[in-house]
């Protein structure tokens, strides 16, 4: 085989492992979809549970630096707490000793077999879950199968002399192993790959477990470091966990260095018991449980430090314009970005009932501050519409469950519908400006009813939001009930207001003012009614 074939092997047999390893994380999020954070939120007030779930969620997505991303998201939504983040990402770097055992075991021989049936489960199921399946079965074999081409370029006599003699002698430049590793880990963007390739180079007899060690060790640090480049510009939450993340291999980096000997020495036993791919998943292992160990003991000091190092600055400006929960980060995610959108929505939903608050109490106690506030939540109301409808519109363009795009159909439904409570809103404070212009004078009856109105309005929108965050369907049912009966009073102060008229109890232009408040209210009511309805299917 020439140098041509060589590099051809390397290069595509390392591209095939990486789609194994992207479809193996698919399959696997489709099976489970956005219940993950579900079971993120239930299952991690316990130290030790939080660090369960990291493991979890890091076999998950097959990948460290995509479980940062999704515990960064749940940060920022308020599932989970820092401190439950910290545990939780302690878990998610002892969950890449999965991946690590898996390649650990020679299999790549039954790799076409493998991908052979994930193919024909994928093709053929009739059913979804059954095409998942597939999916994962055949990231499994297209993992192994990618190796086997690794593994066979590095079995040509186009592997030099000089080559094969350097990475035997890595053992006696450790540092130059460990920034090998991380070289490896940021050219391939993932440590799980660094450390399969390494796998497969070491099985070949190589390297020893020596100067393998320290490449290992590089590559989970270039996973760190991948996880800062990918949280540049994010928010100050994101910034603290990955700094944590890089303490921690630091942390870990400098044990190893110290305990190198020792640890080698414990190791040696396993030279006659097994073959080198598991040798090093033992040893990363045991490199991960112990400093794992440590780091869960010392949670409380690191997450100090992150909060001193890295410190809140924020204006009033990022309070108030932007959103706060889409990043475009997620969108490899989709089940963690559709959490992401319906929160911002959420969000958006709480500023379009803050605006109604607003421009209710400027017709009724002509605040200019309250006009101002409502007139400038209704701008933030109209900028999240757009940024939220992009944002989904940019999730439906990759791979989505049924379940996912039926999902995000509708809550695009419920963003128009929460911009338009914002747009009623608007058109309140524009009734009230009249009303200070004109003097406009309402009879008692009728500032009674406006009042009970706007009380309404308030609790419907109140109890979908909160039906619709906690997918309650008893709150959903409370909604359509009492917007009923908003309707119900609509009619009859209409009716109120036609005979009040025809006793010369109330002025013409309040009346017509009267009469297109209540209609904005009664609208409230149907777009909340909607959004109940979404909770109801």
């Amino acid at each position: 085989m020439d140098t041509q074939h060589l590099v051809f092997y390397l290069i595509g047999g390392i591209a095939i492992f990486l789609f194994g390893i992207k479809s193996l994380s698919e399959g696997l999020q489709k099976i489970t979809g956005d219940r993950i954070r579900h079971w993120l939120a239930t299952y991690t007030a316990h130290p030790l549970l939080g660090v369960v779930a990291g493991i979890f969620i890091t076999t998950l997505f097959q990948s460290a630096t995509g479980a940062v991303i999704l515990i960064i998201g749940l940060l920022n939504a308020s599932i989970l707490s820092m401190k439950q983040a910290v545990h939780v990402l302690i878990g998610v770097n002892l969950g890449t000793i999965v991946t690590i055992f898996i390649v650990g075991f020679r299999i790549e021989d039954y790799a076409l077999p493998i991908v052979a049936a994930g193919v024909f489960l994928l093709l053929f199921g009739h059913y979804k879950r059954i095409q998942y399946v597939g999916q994962i079965i055949l990231g499994f074999g297209t993992l192994f199968l990618g190796l086997s081409f690794v593994r066979d370029g590095l079995r040509s006599d186009s592997l030099s002399n000089e080559m094969t003699m350097f990475l035997l002698n890595l053992a006696d430049f450790p540092l130059f192993g460990l920034l090998a590793g991380i070289v490896l880990s940021l050219l391939l963007t993932s440590s799980n790959a660094a450390i399969g390739v390494l796998q497969t180079v070491a099985d070949e007899g190589l390297i020893d477990l020596a100067g393998a060690l320290p490449i290992l060790l590089g590559s989970n640090l270039g996973s760190a470091i991948i996880a800062c480049i990918a949280v540049i510009g994010a928010s100050i939450k994101a910034k603290r966990v990955v700094l944590i993340d890089v303490m921690y291999y630091l942390f870990g980096a400098i044990l190893f260095l110290v305990l190198q000997k020792p640890l080698l020495s414990l190791m040696s036993w396993l030279e006659q018991l097994t073959h080198m791919k598991l040798q090093l998943a033992v040893a990363h292992s045991l490199f991960q449980v112990l400093t794992g160990v440590v780091c869960l003991m010392l949670a409380p000091w690191l997450l100090r430090i992150a909060n001193h190092l890295i410190q809140t600055h924020q204006t009033t400006a990022e309070v108030w314009f932007g959103a706060q929960y889409l990043d475009k980060r997620f969108l490899a995610t989709p089940s963690v970005a559709l959490g992401q959108a319906q929160h911002e929505i959420l969000r958006m939903g709480g500023i379009a009932r803050e605006t109604l608050g607003h421009a209710s109490q400027y017709f009724f106690e002509h605040d200019s501050r309250s006009a101002n506030l409502a007139l400038k939540k209704e701008t933030l109301v109209n900028e999240l519409n757009q940024l939220i409808t992009d944002y989904i519109v940019s999730i439906h363009q990759h791979d989505l469950t049924a379940g996912e795009s039926e999902k995000l159909t509708g809550l695009l439904h419920i963003v128009n519908d929460i911009e338009r409570i914002g747009d009623h809103a608007e058109n309140i404070v524009e009734l009230a400006d009249y009303c200070v212009r004109n003097r406009v004078q309402f009879s008692e009856e009728a500032t009674k009813q406006l009042h009970q109105m706007i009380d309404a309005a308030d609790w419907i929108i109140g109890r979908a939001l909160y039906a619709l965050e906690q997918q309650d369907r008893s709150a959903a049912a409370d909604v359509l009930g009492r917007e009923a009966d908003l309707d119900r009073m609509e009619h009859e102060f209409r009716t109120g207001h036609f005979k009040r008229l025809n006793e010369n109890l109330c002025r013409g232009n309040a009346g017509a003012i009267f009469l297109d408040v209540l209609s904005n209210l009664e609208r409230v009511g149907d777009h909340s009614k909607n959004i109940a309805e979404y909770v109801l299917k």
